[in-house]
């Protein structure tokens, strides 16, 4: 594999800084997705003190979700949800394109928005598509499964938003999705990786089965700044 390990140490803020800088609503030390993009933000690496301050000039910063926090919250600061994650990446992924997958754009996102609210596969906001390729799989008409790319970090893209409506599930649908998403992330010369819960069981075991590592624990806590600070 010959991305690099190092920069999916602080994921957020590798995107950020890198690949998605153009988009990034930046604050010294701190950084961010557009609020109506995505929920996540993140400090620097080593960052000192100051980065909270920074960060609390964030925009939206009453309420966003920080990658593997690299200092510990201050006690002034909110915390209002620690999810204990893992990061995985694609190690022997067999991916391939899916024949029945379609690409979705913004005329999809309200039935997208719809099958994330029914199905909780994480946070997916009206602009989230704006991130990268998502495709889905449709059944008389209706989106019943999709999956796309989120964080682009150097050398990786994150598969994101993989969900399936209930009574669609057991036909592999997720694990056909995520095999074509890898496949359009290499096909871009890149490697992919993916965060999920801890808890979340049933999807690690599925991408364990698809050919997804384990690579390390990571936190994702939602936060909200003071406020005389925000």
């Amino acid at each position: 594999m010959s991305a690099s390990l190092d920069v999916l140490d602080n994921p957020a803020w590798s995107a950020l800084t890198g690949p998605q800088a153009p988009i990034a609503v930046r604050e010294g030390q701190a950084a961010r997705f557009p609020v109506e993009v995505s929920v996540f933000a993140a400090l620097a690496n080593d960052p000192d003190q100051s980065a909270w301050s920074d960060a609390a000039r964030l925009p939206g910063s009453d309420a966003m979700v920080l990658v593997a926090p690299q200092l510990p919250v201050p006690s002034d600061w909110e915390v209002r949800l620690r999810v204990p994650g893992i990061q995985m990446i694609a190690d022997d992924v067999a991916a391939e394109p899916d024949p029945e997958a379609v690409a979705l754009g913004p005329a999809d996102v309200p039935e997208m928005l719809d099958l994330v609210a029914r199905t909780e596969p994480g946070p997916f906001l009206a602009r989230t598509i704006e991130l990268g390729n998502y495709i889905g799989i449709r059944r008389d008409g209706a989106l019943v499964a999709m999956a796309g790319e989120r964080m682009r970090v150097p050398g990786w893209t994150e598969v994101s938003a993989v969900c399936t409506d209930e009574a669609a599930r057991g036909a592999g649908l997720a694990g056909r999705l995520t095999r074509a998403v890898v496949a359009g992330i290499r096909a871009g010369g890149d490697e992919a990786l993916l965060h999920a819960a801890s808890t979340n069981t049933g999807a690690i075991r599925l991408y364990r089965t698809l050919g997804f590592v384990e690579r390390r624990e990571i936190e994702f806590v939602l936060v909200g700044a003071p406020v005389s600070m925000g």
